[in-house]
């Protein structure tokens, strides 16, 4: 790649990552895209040379968030990891990702899938279909776990896989999106995992619950 379309590649990257940020701490609709230039540092009219609104950004920002998830979650979810152990693993990361934003913004940020969702999925079919996308990407790792749960007897034969991994998906943002309600990650922390097992019909010990 050449200095010039590695250039544009960068302005383009951080237009996302600036984006993601903004949209994650405030909201999709308290952040213009003056201001995401401005915290960016970038021109508007390279804003629009990337991006003809705001929503295509928005899109990419979500494209962006799962992407970033992508690499810890197919190690997480790996199969030579006991079913139990991997969503254990992902209440953890969830948890730490949540501490260091945190950290980093002054108070507990939720999940941006939940919060672009709750404010502009009713408003923006786009936004609405990419979530939905995004979802079932996240879903389809847990519905991994949850089919091996299923054969190693942890949960029954009968059991909906796809309706238990929208379960999951569901405490999750409502973990989330609670713990953010109270700036309080502590909530997450002490309730999240526990809760997650409760769900799979597990114990913290990755043992079928009695």
């Amino acid at each position: 790649m050449n200095k010039v379309a590695k250039a544009t590649q960068d302005t383009k990257q951080i237009l996302i990552d600036t984006a993601s940020e903004l949209i994650w701490k405030n909201s999709y609709g308290s952040v213009s895209v003056d201001d995401i230039c401005k915290a960016a540092n970038v021109k508007k009219g390279s804003f629009y040379h990337f991006f003809p609104s705001k929503v295509d950004l928005a899109l990419a920002a979500l494209e962006e968030f799962f992407r970033s998830k992508k690499e810890a979650y197919d190690r997480i979810f790996s199969p030579q990891t006991p079913p139990a152990k991997r969503f254990e693993q992902m209440a953890d990361f969830v948890c730490e990702m949540q501490e260091k934003a945190a950290a980093k913004h002054g108070r507990v940020c939720g999940c941006p899938h939940a919060s672009l969702g709750c404010e502009m999925a009713g408003q923006e079919d786009t936004i609405r279909q990419k979530l939905d996308e995004v979802t079932k990407r996240f879903e389809r790792y847990y519905e991994s776990g949850i089919r091996d749960l299923i054969a190693e007897g942890t949960l029954p034969k009968d059991t909906d896989i796809k309706a238990k991994a929208q379960e999951v998906f569901t405490y999750l943002l409502g973990q989330l999106t609670f713990a953010r309600i109270q700036n309080d990650i502590s909530i997450l922390k002490r309730d999240f995992k526990p809760g997650l097992l409760r769900i799979l019909g597990v114990n913290k010990a990755g043992n079928k619950a009695a």
